[in-house]
């Protein structure tokens, strides 16, 4: 239901004959009509406002890293080798060193965090992971490094999908890991993996399950804004028993448009 239409007779006491009735459900059903549009026009100018949001908070995230992270670290380098170079040219003339090894040595430091740096950028943007090992393998290897046991579970190979659903599938899926490496005390949790038009993504622990306060974690309107984001849905349950299952599901557009 979109909404309730009110109606009054003409005169008190006055009942709605058959064409009144007839039109009345006309009438009703072009407002019910014209209601739904109305919600999804604002449901999808919402849904843009939330894009273009997303979008901005990520170049300036991704403006802050390079200007305050690895433009500091560059500028230093330059500073370093201008340093080196001048000491080394000081050397030359009086026969000795200088300090150009110093010099030297600071430089490689703030080559190896620049190197890092732009590390950190390019994960942030795509896991590069995801390209060299697929999404079950990236998967896995997030979960190698967690302080947890965990099995993947997953339909191999997976059919094709597109970038935007296969890191989404990755976000969330480390995200509830992590999750419930930090929050759930579980002792295992199973991711399950599985696609066909949708992309399934199940993440279920054996930890405290929904009644405790922190379970299950932090992250969770970050991992149901990337679902919905893309068409999709992620839920929260109560396991069989014990613990959490957060399943996500993303429309596999690259899937259908296949077919």
């Amino acid at each position: 239901m979109v909404g309730t239409l009110a109606l009054g007779t003409r005169s008190p006491g006055e009942r709605f004959s058959a064409a009144d009735l007839s039109v009345l459900a006309d009438v009703a059903r072009q407002a019910a009509i014209a209601t739904h549009a109305a919600r999804l026009a604002d449901d999808l100018q919402s849904a843009r406002e939330r894009l273009v949001l997303a979008r901005e908070e990520e170049r300036r995230r991704l403006r802050r890293d390079l200007h305050d992270g690895l433009g500091s670290t560059l500028a230093g380098m330059a500073l370093y080798a201008g340093n080196a170079r001048r000491a080394l040219t000081q050397g030359a003339l009086s026969g000795e060193g200088g300090d150009a090894a110093q010099w030297l040595d600071r430089l490689e430091v703030r080559a190896t965090e620049a190197v890092a740096d732009i590390r950190r950028v390019v994960h942030d943007l795509r896991p590069p992971s995801l390209d060299e090992l697929g999404l079950v393998g990236a998967v896995r290897s997030a979960a190698g490094g967690l302080a947890l046991p965990v099995a993947v579970i997953a339909d191999e190979p997976l059919p094709a999908m597109s970038a935007a659903v296969e890191v989404a599938a990755y976000r969330i899926a480390v995200e509830a890991l992590t999750n419930t490496a930090r929050h759930a005390q579980a002792s295992r949790a199973t991711v399950r993996i599985r696609a066909d038009e949708v992309l399934v993504v199940e993440v279920v622990d054996d930890g405290r399950g929904l009644g405790v306060a922190g379970s299950p974690g932090v992250g969770l309107g970050s991992m149901r804004e990337r679902a919905e984001e893309l068409g999709g849905s992620l839920t929260v349950t109560t396991g069989a028993g014990a613990g959490v299952v957060v399943r996500a599901e993303l429309p596999n557009r690259a899937r259908t448009q296949a077919r």
